[in-house]
């Protein structure tokens, strides 16, 4: 499910847009969405509408911007469900589900933007060191 959270071709155009800026940019999403996910979570636990709206429309953009169109998606329809009930005075109980998922996927994406972005992370892991030990081609003909 998880395969298809990136736009990719979107990410490097932002990449290259963006040229030696790009990292910042992504450590801003990193700590502007946990935050904003704490906010949303706060928001639904203090059964809080208005406090929905903000930080939910901050992840659209940004995750738009980045090419994670799911993560934008959700985020989008918090904010709209959170704007309409704050005209109708009533708190959106159906976005429980919405809510969790969007702190799943926000994990999710960070993670994939890590492995696209630090060369740490997208080298395998070792298997030994240097230069498979053989015997086999030791002392034939």
């Amino acid at each position: 499910m998880d395969a298809d959270i990136i736009d990719w071709a979107l990410f490097e155009k932002s990449r290259a847009e963006l040229g030696p800026g790009f990292i910042r940019i992504l450590s801003y999403f990193r700590e502007d969405g946990a935050k904003s996910i704490t906010q949303i979570e706060q928001a639904m636990r203090e059964q809080n509408t208005p406090a929905l709206v903000l930080p939910a429309h901050t992840i659209k953009g940004e995750s738009r911007q980045l090419g994670a169109e799911p993560l934008a998606k959700i985020a989008e329809l918090i904010e709209s469900t959170a704007r309409v009930c704050v005209e109708t005075h009533r708190f959106p109980d159906e976005l429980v589900p919405e809510v969790v998922e969007l702190r799943r996927l926000f994990d999710s994406t960070v993670d994939q933007f890590d492995r696209a972005t630090n060369p740490l992370m997208t080298r395998a892991a070792p298997t030994g060191f240097g230069r498979k030990a053989s015997n086999q081609g030791f002392g034939r003909i």
